[in-house]
């Protein structure tokens, strides 16, 4: 049987053993539930505040989804963490920003110039009025003003 099934005879053997003694793992499953690692954040479960703490004031988004990015890298945050007493590494970052609903890939304006001066002071108070709107269960709206119009190489005249 251990040709054709490829496992040695040992493996075999064990596992008619366990299924004997009724200590075989659940259907579908190798090994039995509950082994591993923990969870990071479940070492430390003071890690996901204080990545909110550190990405909150460099949170962007479209307003009207709730997908939402930040502009520091994962290596910067985790380095920044790190320092926190909260060792981890970049691509746990990653992986919890992702599981928050954060984007990995920032939206990028591209031969436009840089930014308005003004622009990050302007993404905080509209995020502080939010924030205060949305307990008190009063309405928020959000309206886009800017129309593109592709000019240059980007221009579409159409047919």
């Amino acid at each position: 049987m251990s040709r054709p099934c490829g496992l040695s005879r040992k493996a075999i053997a064990k596992g008619i053993r366990e299924i004997e003694a009724g200590t075989a793992p659940p259907p579908g499953r190798v090994r039995q539930p509950g082994a591993g690692r923990r969870k990071i954040t479940a070492q430390d479960p003071r890690l996901v505040g204080a990545l909110e703490r550190l990405i909150e004031p460099e949170t962007r988004g479209d307003p009207e989804s709730p997908l939402r990015w930040t502009c520091k890298s994962t290596r910067t945050l985790a380095a920044q963490l790190t320092r926190h007493k909260h060792p981890i590494s970049h691509m746990k970052v990653a992986q919890l920003l992702h599981e928050q609903g954060y984007s990995l890939q920032s939206n990028r304006k591209t031969e436009e110039g840089g930014d308005h001066p003004d622009r990050d002071a302007q993404f905080r108070h509209i995020n502080t009025r939010v924030k205060r709107a949305l307990p008190k269960g009063t309405p928020v709206i959000s309206v886009d003003t800017k129309k593109k119009e592709l000019v240059g190489p980007y221009e579409n005249g159409g047919q």
